[in-house]
């Protein structure tokens, strides 16, 4: 497979685990379809319904075929992913569009971590790629498991703070929530949180 079907294959697998329409008042992105939210449509000015105007209309409007383009030019190829090693691509491009340079944020903090001499902004720049090489050469496929530990840290943090999200972390009959069940797809299952593990953790939450 050819890079370039290999993203597009990776753009197609978040464009599924997003979902169709949804437009809950509880979500920092507002209306979104395949991943795709209303704040993305007006940044990129895609009147996709041609009435002079961006708004929900448009985002029910996003193709499986639109989303996909949008993910590879915008949450992709513009942010520098490909400079990474190939193994964290898949993390890194889904986490880029579920939460924007947050994904980056996370994997410079982690670089950090682990010795790396890093300003932490978000940003794929030439000591970040070098970073992430050298911490792959070091760890292995192991670093693609840590990043995604610190992904589910990172919505598990988000949950902790804000109460209203905490239905994105964790589903009403008390399991794993959309967030953390995606974060772990990325993770190998030794580090999945077990059943007893995630009780313990979410017990604060009520």
């Amino acid at each position: 497979m050819t890079k370039a079907a290999e993203i597009e294959r990776m753009a197609r697998e978040i464009v599924t685990r997003e979902g169709g329409f949804v437009n809950d008042p509880d979500d920092p992105g507002g209306a979104t379809k395949h991943g795709v939210t209303i704040g993305t449509l007006r940044a990129l000015g895609l009147d996709l319904t041609g009435d002079g105007a961006v708004d929900v209309a448009d985002v029910r409007a996003v193709t499986v075929e639109t989303a996909t383009d949008i993910f590879i030019e915008e949450y992709f190829r513009k942010p520098g992913i490909d400079r990474l090693p190939e193994a964290l691509w898949p993390t890194v491009f889904d986490m880029q569009v579920n939460a924007g340079a947050s994904a980056v944020r996370i994997l410079q903090r982690l670089l950090v971590e682990t010795g790396h001499e890093l300003v932490v902004d978000g940003v794929i720049g030439p000591r970040t790629a070098a970073a992430a090489e050298a911490a792959q050469a070091a760890a292995g496929p192991l670093l693609a498991d840590a990043y995604g530990i610190a992904r589910r840290n990172y919505y598990l943090a988000l949950a902790d703070r804000r109460p209203a999200l905490r239905k994105f972390a964790r589903t009403r009959a008390g399991g794993k929530g959309g967030w953390i069940r995606r974060a772990e797809e990325f993770i190998s299952a030794r580090f999945h949180l077990s059943a007893a593990e995630w009780q313990e953790r979410v017990s604060a939450w009520g």
